[in-house]
């Protein structure tokens, strides 16, 4: 076991003393904003002074409702056409072997529509709020980038897909046909 050498009171202030001049010198960078302009991404500080007017004036969109409600046990059937569905490839009845995590931000514009059609799932799920920072942890340690974000489980606890939008769940469900 190595004996670590005591340090003089002195010495601790001058080592002090070093790091916060050191901090003294530090020069960032300025930070670039790229914004949605006119159907692309652009860097803010390139926009006339209209744009950054409007851009200033932009309000962020915020769900009112509750994500983190449970779904209620009995839900009711998925409501599609018996035409455009067939059963998920995975078992005979998906409910009792998947399972999912729905990711959303209570700022994100998507996630309702998500939640709304994961409400009528058959199969147990739970939501995450990524804005929280035992969400973020989650989402990070599951690599999800963006909100929402829907993963699939099996009955062993391997991820099985993942969708962003409705339409990507269903595909991923096996309810619609995917044209590759």
């Amino acid at each position: 076991m190595a004996v670590e050498a005591k340090r003089t009171l002195e010495e601790v202030e001058a080592e002090i003393a070093a790091v916060k001049a050191e901090l003294q010198d530090v020069h960032g960078t300025e930070t670039e904003v790229y914004a949605r302009i006119v159907g692309y991404y652009r860097a803010v500080r390139n926009w006339n002074k209209g744009k950054r007017d409007e851009f200033n004036n932009r309000k962020l969109f915020v769900y009112e409702g509750d994500f983190t409600e449970s779904r209620p046990s009995n839900t009711q059937a998925l409501g599609h056409k018996k035409s455009e569905t067939k059963p998920a490839p995975a078992a005979e009845n998906p409910a009792e072997t998947l399972r999912y995590e729905f990711f959303m931000r209570k700022t994100c514009p998507n996630c309702p529509p998500v939640k709304n059609y994961m409400s009528g799932v058959l199969f147990e799920g739970r939501i995450i709020d990524v804005d929280t920072d035992e969400g973020l942890k989650e989402a990070a340690s599951k690599g999800v980038f963006s909100a929402p974000t829907v993963i699939f489980y099996d009955q062993n606890n391997n991820e099985t897909g993942r969708g962003h939008n409705v339409e990507e769940i269903k595909a991923v469900l096996g309810l619609v046909a995917v044209v590759a």
